[in-house]
C-alpha cells in the first residue's frame, strides 16, 4: 500500500457523444472538513478528454477537490450555463480515485470510476 492516494479524471461531452478536449482541471487537497484547501496543480484534458498529469495528493490528505473550468469549452457553442464544475470527495491513502465528468450544456454528472 502506498502512503498517498492518486486521482485521475476525464470529461465526456454527452451532448455530442465525444470527449471534451482542452478543459483546464485544477486539483486541491485538504486534511479534513474545515481545513484550508491547498492547490496541488493543474492539467488540461487531451484529445481523449483525459487529464493525465494531476499530481498525487500529500499523504495527510482526507479530501480532494477537482475544479473543471468548462466555460471556455462550452462557450465555443454559446452554451456556458455552468462556467465551472467543482467536485469534492473523500480519499484514503493507497486508493486510486478516477472521477469522470459527464458534461452537457445544461447539466453534469460525476461518479467514481475505475
Amino acid at each position: 500500500m502506498t502512503d498517498t492516494a492518486s486521482v485521475s479524471t476525464h470529461i465526456l461531452d454527452t451532448s455530442l457523444g465525444r470527449p471534451a478536449p482542452g478543459v483546464t482541471v485544477r486539483l486541491s487537497a485538504r486534511t479534513g472538513s474545515g481545513a484550508d484547501w491547498r492547490p496541488l496543480g493543474e492539467g488540461t484534458t487531451d484529445a481523449d478528454g483525459r487529464c493525465r498529469d494531476l499530481p498525487a495528493p500529500p499523504g495527510d490528505t482526507a479530501q480532494v477537490r477537482l475544479d473543471f473550468a468548462v466555460e471556455p469549452y462550452l462557450g465555443e457553442r454559446g452554451d456556458a450555463f455552468f462556467p465551472e464544475v467543482t467536485v469534492t470527495f473523500a480519499v484514503r491513502a493507497g486508493e486510486h480515485y478516477h472521477v469522470p465528468l459527464l458534461l452537457s450544456p445544461f447539466g453534469y454528472s460525476v461518479y467514481r470510476g475505475s
